[in-house]
């Protein structure tokens, strides 16, 4: 296998962190509409929930804050591998990049374990052009990789992650939008943020993104097929879902307005 011989047909995933460890075939129609399934992140050593409040809404939307937890590398390994193997869709490997060469490390295992067609790399949220750059110095696979850029810093590290495209990447994608709300109890609370009042900002960074002319798998506020439409024919190659999926079903064909 050569690092280009992935397609997601329909151009449909889910997004990292929604779906858990492997696709759960009693989902049979659900994962029919997805042409790739995303792993939650994973990291080298086993990771715990974050503590404090998780969850907090605000209008158009939600933040959610979980620290990434996991059983590390090597458990999901043990624990999910053979039901890789067996699902209906591709298995896209989300490796969260704490240690380059770690990461690397993890790479060339995965290259040798059946039922991974692919990885993602999740950067970190403070990640500069020399750490772009060095990323596409060291990691390299015959597995087809995705970077995964924070969606603040996209646009800005677009051209760095470029270069990168030559050697090591097939596309780009963006990690949801991070921001801050004040919790019940008077405490500020940090994450990640979901919901339909994103899609504006998806809408705009897909047109930026493009015009770079690298390939693009966008994600954010997306809850009906009109959107992930306008999304394709604006130029990503893929879409991902995220919090639509935790509603139950897949996305409806309204453009717009609550369901």
């Amino acid at each position: 296998m050569t690092k280009f011989d992935i397609e997601f047909e329909p151009p449909l995933l889910n997004s990292a962190g929604t779906l858990g460890f492997t696709p759960d075939t009693r989902w049979s129609d659900d994962l029919s509409e997805l042409g790739g399934f995303i792993t939650n992140p994973i990291s080298k050593q086993p990771r715990s929930p974050a503590n404090g409040t998780r969850f907090i809404e605000y209008p158009g939307g939600f933040l959610l804050h979980t620290g990434y937890p996991n059983p590390g590398f090597r458990a999901v390994l043990r624990r999910y591998q053979s039901r890789w193997v067996r699902s209906p869709i591709p298995v896209i490997v989300h490796l969260l990049l704490e240690d380059i060469y770690q990461t690397q490390q993890m790479i060339m295992a995965l290259e040798n374990t059946a039922g991974v067609s692919g990885i993602e790399i999740g950067m970190p949220p403070d990640l500069d052009a020399a750490l772009v750059e060095q990323v596409s110095e060291v990691i390299s696979s015959e597995l087809p990789l995705i970077l995964r850029l924070p969606y603040e810093k996209a646009v800005q590290l677009s051209g760095t992650a470029g270069q990168a495209f030559l050697t090591s990447f097939i596309a780009l994608s963006v990690a949801p939008p991070r921001g801050m709300l004040i919790d019940a109890n008077g405490n500020s609370v940090e994450g990640r943020l979901y919901g339909p009042a994103l899609y504006t900002q998806t809408l705009a960074l897909t047109s930026r993104l493009v015009s770079s002319g690298i390939p693009i798998i966008i994600g954010g506020g997306i809850y009906y097929r009109s959107q992930v439409e306008e999304l394709l024919e604006m130029g990503a190659i893929a879409v991902q879902l995220d919090a639509i999926l935790w509603r139950g079903g897949m996305l409806s064909g309204r453009a717009s307005g609550p369901e």
